[in-house]
């Protein structure tokens, strides 16, 4: 039989109590975070990892990521962090970022099919870290059945979930309801797997380098940029900046004089082609625009998360990695 407690206010005390006794006994906790909120079990217990993915209706293909309370936690669980990567998890921690690396190869746990990595992220919600101080790093996904939308109120989650959930935590409603942005550090340079409530813009203001999903820096047509700086700016009316300058002497004169002014009329014509170069660059210009993932997983509360190994990024798109994570 499930129970639910109040997250919220200062006596919490009876809530932090049965969440952790419920971590201990393997069973599993449903508790708010920053982004939506996440269904919980001991990451160290593989059983208990089962049973939530089993809550969930997924395979072992989709791992979920950890939560951990403090950034220091970082290399207590992975390893061969690049120093970028190390960048932007003290800048956006605690908050929605969730970062895939590799991990400990001493750690005892059983994740899923992981391939050796692990993705981690520490939500900025007080009441939820101090869980987390007292139980030890957790599996986190978002609170909902396999493909449904991500619970953003404890209500929404135990009607999904139900008697699968030993504890509930309401902490009211869940107001970002965006998954966290994941980026994958398990390269010298970071890559976007997925956009979440973290922009690429943000990411690439404490890291310049970091790699859009499809591999793209930030810079990916440098030619073009430089030979039409001002086009690229303008490519809403690209037809409106440099045509209207040439037609002028197409347009009236050579309606009034076809006959005399046949030489200048011809010149112009030919040289349509070159004005109008610049919209065929466009594509380059647009490359960029690959940030676009608001796609990738949500659902762990980072959402998400899910993207516990670089091969199941392409999974991510499931609600359920916007962990907490």
């Amino acid at each position: 039989m499930s129970e639910r407690f109040d997250f919220t206010g200062d006596e919490l005390a009876p809530a932090y109590r049965a969440a952790v006794d419920a971590i201990e006994a393997g069973d599993l906790v449903v508790m708010p975070t920053d982004t939506v909120y996440g269904l919980a079990a001991d990451a160290f217990k593989a059983d208990a990892v089962q049973r939530l993915l089993d809550a969930k209706g997924r395979g072992r293909d989709v791992p979920p990521p950890v939560l951990i309370s403090v950034v220091e936690s970082l290399d207590a669980l992975a390893t061969d962090v690049p120093d970028n990567g190390r960048k932007l998890c003290e800048e956006f921690w605690p908050g929605p970022l969730t970062v895939i690396c590799h991990a400990q190869t001493s750690l005892l746990w059983d994740l899923g099919d992981t391939q050796g990595t692990v993705a981690l992220r520490v939500p900025d919600h007080e009441n939820t870290r101090e869980l987390l101080s007292r139980t030890g790093p957790l599996a986190v996904s978002a609170a909902n059945r396999s493909g449904q939308p991500a619970a953003l109120d404890v209500y929404d989650a135990e009607e999904q979930l139900g008697d699968a959930v030993a504890v509930y935590l309401d902490g009211g409603e869940a107001t970002a309801g965006e998954p966290s942005t994941i980026v994958d550090l398990t390269t010298d340079t970071p890559r976007v797997v997925r956009i979440g409530a973290v922009s690429l813009d943000q990411l690439r203001a404490i890291v310049p380098e970091v790699l859009t999903e499809t591999g793209e820096s930030a810079d990916p047509t440098p030619d073009t940029s430089e030979a039409k700086p001002e086009d690229e700016l303008t490519e809403d009316k690209p037809a409106e900046d440099k045509p209207a300058e040439d037609k002028p002497a197409e347009d009236k004169p050579a309606e009034d004089k076809p006959a005399e002014d046949k030489p200048a009329e011809d010149k112009p014509v030919d040289e349509k082609p070159a004005v109008d170069e610049p919209v065929d660059e466009k594509p380059a210009v647009d490359e960029p625009v690959d940030e676009k993932p608001g796609e990738v997983v949500g659902g762990e509360p980072t959402d998400g998360a899910v993207v516990a190994s670089k091969q199941d990024e392409a999974k991510t798109t499931d609600p359920d990695v916007r962990p907490a994570d």
